[in-house]
């Protein structure tokens, strides 16, 4: 089956402020990612959909969730990739960057991930059941209709992007994982009350 291409970023005629803050924040993730307003078929999810299109491949640990970066130091490693790391038994593969589409009805556990609470109990390992911010990491984390999205799943997007982890915590049990990706939001103007003329 072939895949199916998209719009080509660089076919998207006007829109230099969209396109520049989406370049910009590509390359430097650290600006905090960026918010998309406009009225509808103004080519917002277009855009975003088809920079993934002109970014280069990156190398990832193979058969890694959370896409770890093989250069990075240890503590920018998830605990599989850590111990692979550490005992010289890590592949490594390239593959092109990926976008994380957030859903306007995510979960709070769909967004962070979730526990395996049956292997703590049976195996006593810190299982993870992967999240969208797993999922994003060295990637783009895209939510549409930004606006309507619950005010804590905001803010555990937020806690994320900033800090560059995503941390689960339940039943006294913490697991982490290296959450590094571009947020990017868009919104219609007139579905919002926040936005002015």
């Amino acid at each position: 089956m072939q895949k199916k291409k998209n719009y080509p970023f660089t076919a998207i005629l006007g829109q230099p402020q969209m396109k520049l803050g989406l370049i910009l924040n590509v390359i430097d993730p650290m600006i905090g990612g960026v918010l998309l307003t406009g009225q509808q078929g103004t080519g917002k999810s277009t855009a975003v959909r088809s920079l993934i299109e002109v970014m280069p491949e990156i190398e990832v640990v193979k058969d890694c969730v959370f896409s770890c970066n093989p250069k990075a130091v240890l503590n920018d490693l998830c605990n599989d990739c850590r111990k692979r790391k550490e005992s010289g038994n890590l592949e490594i593969e390239k593959r092109s960057m990926r976008i994380a589409d957030m859903p306007l009805g995510a979960t709070e556990d769909m967004v962070t991930g979730s526990l395996s609470i049956d292997r703590v109990l049976t195996e006593g390992i810190r299982s993870l059941h992967p999240g969208l911010l797993a999922k994003a990491n060295r990637g783009l984390l895209y939510v549409d209709e930004i606006n309507l999205l619950q005010d804590h799943i905001v803010d555990v997007l937020l806690d994320a992007a900033a800090s560059g982890i995503n941390i689960i915590e339940r039943e006294g049990i913490s697991v982490s994982h290296p959450s590094r990706f571009v947020l990017v939001g868009s919104m219609n103007p007139e579905g919002s009350q926040f936005v002015s003329n």
